[in-house]
């Protein structure tokens, strides 16, 4: 009887834990009410906060060697403006990723292989329309968005999409990652 009341308290408190995990996790991260998807889309939540803090901790730095005096990063005018861009293999959880970023002082723009998926991520301040221009490109260029998340922290903001790769599709990670900072120069 004692093993019994000892199982039935432990799984109490593991629903009451999954509760707790769910009512703290935004709802597009969860799929199904099940324990594997509840548990599945909080780890996904997790590595996407972690990548904002990573993302906001880079642009700090960055902050604290700009000459500039404001706090605030200021728009960059149109005219010649060369990204720093690179390319690499990320290596995460024993796979291999084949990644670029493009870093301008307006925005951090990632790209990443994941699957037959890209991951495209963007770091800069809000921009009014700038998520209407980054979606419109991707659409231009016959990408298909399976998913967008918009994470924003005063006056920072992380778009992150989910693109599907046609077999049509001409463009290099890197490319695409240099594409999307373009469009932060637009006017």
């Amino acid at each position: 009887m004692s093993h019994i009341a000892v199982e039935r308290n432990r799984r109490r408190q593991m629903n009451e834990h999954l509760k707790v995990l769910r009512s703290m996790t935004p709802c597009f991260y969860i799929k199904r009410g099940d324990q594997a998807s509840i548990i599945g889309g909080v780890i996904e939540f997790i590595k996407e906060m972690q990548l904002v803090l990573e993302l906001l901790e880079s642009k700090k730095r960055r902050r604290s060697i700009s000459p500039s005096p404001g706090p605030s990063p200021k728009p960059v005018l149109a005219g010649p403006s060369t990204p720093q861009s690179e390319h690499s293999i990320i290596i995460h959880e024993n796979i291999k990723e084949l990644g670029a970023s493009c870093n301008s002082p307006v925005a951090d723009v990632e790209a990443k292989i994941s699957g037959s998926n890209v991951v495209l991520r963007t770091v800069s301040r809000r921009i009014p329309g700038q998520v209407v221009k980054i979606i419109s490109l991707l659409e231009n260029l016959s990408l298909e968005i399976l998913h967008l998340n918009i994470s924003s922290m005063e006056d920072t903001v992380l778009y992150s999409f989910v693109i599907k790769i046609g077999l049509e599709c001409q463009l290099s990670v890197e490319e695409l990652a240099i594409e999307v900072q373009k469009s932060f120069s637009l006017n």
